[in-house]
């Protein structure tokens, strides 16, 4: 009986030993070293790790799906609120600044309060913001509906995060990160052709409170499934320091390489964010004439091809570290330049054109997760979380910016054709990738010279094709 309870403790040390360096990366607050001394519960990987997971990913994919849910919904939200187009970007400007200002807090929280209580909160703040949305009638209430949504998104992911690192072995965690991943985006899907056919067959009230009623289900869900972890007693969850993260922050942002990662997610993420969110829809069927269907499977084919995409770019960065940066700017030469063509086009674009756009846009979401690698590559490992939020912040920044002048150039123009005036708007795409990448650049080139004053041996496995670990100092 002890052999078997020290046994069960040396592969809890072990989970903790070799999960910490992930649970960082992805921005959540570190485990405690308590948590890996407890007996176990529950089998790591185990069925109820996977039913745990199962409900957490639940969550994420209903999540998604309140984020994209305004996408298709835009030209008839503007209808209902009697609203142009700059003020209808105000929905999805307000609901990505939430998530993206949350993003350093929800770790905190997380911390202290573990995944199940968090991924409550969130379904709750979501199902209440769609129903909100509901029954709005007025731009008030409507941002008000936003606000909570993006408060509820943010709470999400890490906490599904968290599970992964503390339910399954090390062995496991890439594996099954990734299918959380994967699997969030059918949340993506769900948003686009299905809630379509939702909206023209069933009005926009019954809907969106249908929606809501989706939050309020998993939430039940998590709370009669869930547990925070497969150990045995309660987990440790002490107050974060808030002068300690505000020092943490600093010295972050001091590292070139994370300032790397910040420029990398900033000129990745932002086109197919755009589009996918608020724009394409409104370009695809009043600028191109195409139909609700139509425009529905092409929003559907991003998703799809965004998922192919992820598995090749991981293999791709771990084959090839040192040129992580060329993979980058090759992924912003191919969306710049598709977009060029389609933007000089005379005349509505052919679909088969279009196809090709999106099939560009598609390295663009998993693409930015390269920036997170740079946070690991350049940071300790006590400033890997804080790295991560920082890094986070650069693809919302910059999808931000191009909602808000596409709304604007949108109205600016609207007295001239949709065609012209979204291929003016989309235009404002080209500045955002000339910053983006020559900061990728300039960073790119002081960061590897840190690193080869800072420590040569990485820096040669670097160059030599082999990941390093996370600098000590």
């Amino acid at each position: 009986m002890v052999g078997a309870r020290r046994r069960r403790r040396q592969r809890g040390l072990h989970l903790h030993r070799g999960s910490s360096r992930l649970l960082t990366l992805t921005g959540v607050a570190s485990v405690r070293a308590v948590e890996a001394t407890r007996a176990l519960n529950h089998r790591l990987g185990g069925r109820r790790a996977w039913l745990v997971w199962g409900v957490g990913v639940l969550a994420y994919v209903v999540a998604i799906f309140h984020r994209y849910s305004l996408g298709v919904a835009g030209i008839e939200a503007a209808d209902r609120f009697g609203i142009s187009a700059s003020l209808l970007a105000v929905f999805s400007v307000v609901q990505l600044g939430v998530y993206a200002a949350m993003q350093i807090p929800a770790g905190v929280l997380l911390d202290r309060f573990g995944s199940t209580r968090l991924l409550v909160s969130g379904a709750v703040l979501m199902g209440a913001g769609q129903l909100v949305f509901a029954v709005a009638d007025g731009m008030g209430t409507a941002l008000l509906a936003r606000v909570l949504l993006g408060l509820g998104d943010a709470l999400t992911f890490v906490s599904v995060l968290r599970l992964v690192v503390l339910w399954f072995p090390p062995r496991q965690n890439p594996i099954v990160v990734q299918l959380t991943g994967l699997l969030g985006q059918l949340g993506a899907i769900a948003s686009a052709i299905p809630l379509i056919g939702a909206l023209d067959s069933f009005g926009w009230t019954p809907t969106f409170v249908t929606g809501a009623a989706l939050s309020l289900a998993v939430s039940v869900a998590v709370v009669a499934v869930m547990r925070d972890s497969p150990y045995a007693g309660a987990a440790d969850n002490a107050p974060v320091s808030a002068a300690d993260l505000r020092r943490s922050l600093r010295e972050t942002w001091a590292e070139p390489g994370t300032k790397l990662g910040f420029w990398t997610h900033f000129v990745t993420q932002f086109p197919a964010v755009a589009f996918a969110l608020l724009w394409g829809y409104p370009f695809l069927v009043s600028a191109e004439g195409l139909s609700p269907g139509t425009a529905g499977g092409l929003l559907t084919l991003l998703v799809l091809s965004a998922m192919a995409c992820g598995p090749l770019l991981g293999y791709l960065v771990g084959r090839f570290p040192f040129h992580r940066s060329r993979l980058v700017l090759g992924i912003v030469v191919v969306s710049a330049l598709t977009w060029a063509v389609v933007l000089a086009w005379p005349g509505r674009v052919p679909l088969p054109l279009l196809v090709v756009l999106i099939l560009s846009m598609a390295p663009n979401t998993p693409g930015s997760m390269i920036a997170f690698d740079y946070a690991r590559t350049f940071n300790p490992p006590a400033r890997i979380g804080s790295a991560s939020g920082i890094v986070n912040v650069g693809g919302f920044t910059a999808s931000l910016v191009v909602i808000i002048v596409v709304g604007v150039i949108v109205d600016a123009l609207s007295g001239s054709t949709a065609t012209d005036a979204y291929r003016w708007a989309f235009a404002a795409q080209f500045p955002v990738w000339l910053l983006g990448g020559l900061q990728v650049m300039r960073w790119r080139r002081r960061a590897r010279a840190r690193m080869a004053e800072r420590d040569p041996a990485a820096f040669a496995a670097l160059r030599a094709g082999r990941m390093p670990q996370s600098p000590s100092t």
